[in-house]
């Protein structure tokens, strides 16, 4: 449920009524301050909640029943895209965000020359795997503590935010201190414990939709982790499990549009992992920036032939650096044409 207050209401009066609600019952309520109106976000069971008593209220416009069972990452909670600050860069903000890297850490020398190669070509964010889950148990499984070692000195050198995948809950600790944006892999979507203690820490989380997940189920996943409290939360499309198997996964880039209008996270697109193909990352890329993704995750490699993981799926970083040029020209393009349209 939302209650929707009238403009210019006194703050004292919108932290009157939320205490009252609160108070008369079990749920918590969420003060949310738009441009032009503030709202209150009910959450938990609004079943017994009056809203006609609510209604009554001078400084109540209107209240409305949230049908969808996410509150927190529903756009009608927070109808202003939230934009997560990562040290001195954003996603979800007005210009892409392009995080790069290797599947897998894998040496130093590797790791720091990836990163130099990335940064160069326009990258924000530095991937990379220190802990790898692999479908067979004899595949390499990363470096683990050494390899977030490695990603420590490819950041000193470079200046850029880390992102890698957490496994368990009894890394948590490890990851807030070394590592910038904890991501959350497709198979760890719905480990539910784990994104408990998530939304417990301030850290921005990167959560990637399982292979078989629903756009809700994703997005019920993000409020677990904001119902903690942690409210930096960044969606990723990575591809789903269809019927084709020329791909790796399908990539669902429908969802981008409809994740962005059903909520206010931000939304960014792997086509890395969505077609397990090297060539076909600049294509599906492009198609992700063109339906309005808020940033990219791209796996680069220096020599994708010999990687320890994934290398069929990686691209060189003279790949790389074309694919930027000319993502670069499509948003040149988009924003000269809005220039054009406001300008008529």
């Amino acid at each position: 449920m939302i209650v929707i207050m009238k403009p210019k209401s006194p703050m004292e009066e919108i932290i009157n009524l939320k205490q009252k609600i609160e108070g008369e019952n079990n749920i918590s309520v969420n003060v949310i301050q738009g441009k032009e109106y503030c709202l209150l976000g009910l959450i938990g069971d609004a079943t017994e909640v009056d809203a006609d008593k609510i209604r009554a209220n001078e400084f109540v416009e209107n209240v409305k029943k949230v049908q969808q069972p996410y509150k927190l990452s529903n756009r009608l909670f927070h109808p202003d895209n939230t934009v997560v600050k990562i040290k001195n860069e954003s996603i979800g903000g007005d210009e892409l965000a392009v995080i790069a890297g290797p599947c897998s850490v894998e040496s130093e020398e590797q790791i720091v020359s990836i990163a130099k190669d990335v940064k160069k070509s326009g990258a924000k964010f530095l991937r990379g795997g220190a802990f790898k889950p692999r479908t067979s148990p004899y595949s390499f499984q990363g470096l683990r503590d050494k390899g977030l070692e490695l990603l420590k000195i490819a950041k000193e050198e470079t200046g850029l935010p880390i992102v890698t995948e957490i496994m368990s809950i009894d890394m948590i600790d490890k990851f807030v201190e070394d590592v910038d944006v904890i991501q959350v892999g497709a198979r760890n979507m719905q480990n539910f414990e784990l994104l408990k203690q998530l939304g417990k820490i301030k850290k921005p989380i990167l959560l990637k939709r399982g292979i078989s997940a629903t756009i809700e189920e994703l997005l019920m996943s993000a409020e677990y982790i904001m119902a903690g409290g942690n409210e930096n939360v960044i969606l990723c499309e990575r591809g789903i499990r269809t019927f084709e198997t020329y791909t790796r996964n399908t990539l669902d880039l429908s969802a981008i549009p409809a994740i962005k209008k059903l909520s206010h996270l931000p939304v960014i697109v792997d086509p890395s992992h969505a077609a397990g193909i090297w060539w076909m990352v600049e294509p599906l890329a492009k198609a992700a920036v063109a339906v309005g993704a808020d940033g990219l995750m791209i796996e680069v490699h220096n020599d994708p032939a010999n990687a320890k993981c994934d290398g069929q799926q990686s691209i060189k970083p003279k790949v790389f650096q074309e694919l930027m040029e000319d993502i670069n020209r499509m948003i040149s393009v988009k924003m000269n044409r809005e220039y054009e349209v406001i300008n008529v």
